[in-house]
């Protein structure tokens, strides 16, 4: 028994590391991505005549942040969310009240 508690522990663990890589990896490419295309997009917009201020604030440059960004925050949830939105260990103490509450309801019945 205890062998399959520390399996699943790692596994979980392991599991855990890996979604944490795969956000890292996601919000790196975020911000170079959209760095360099922003910049493109400012440089370009500064040749056309348009003031640092116009080519900052355009609707294309924003947008593309803005769209990207809100993948990102899914990500970020799925990743970080219930231990920051329901707080640590949520998932373990509600299964803790069921398995209560069902202990409850099963004495009842005798």
């Amino acid at each position: 028994m205890e062998e399959f508690t520390t399996a699943y522990k790692y596994k979980k663990a392991k599991n855990k590391v890996d979604n944490l890589r795969a956000f890292y990896i996601h919000f790196a490419g975020y911000i170079i991505f959209n760095t360099t295309l922003t910049t493109i997009k400012i440089l370009d917009d500064l040749d056309e005549g348009k003031t640092l201020q116009e080519a900052l604030f355009d609707f294309g440059s924003v947008f593309m942040w803005l769209v990207w960004g809100i993948g990102i925050a899914f990500h970020a949830f799925s990743v970080y969310g219930f231990d920051y939105l329901l707080g640590k260990n949520w998932e373990s103490r509600k299964l803790q009240e069921c398995m209560e509450e069902e202990l409850r309801l099963l004495h009842k019945k005798d």
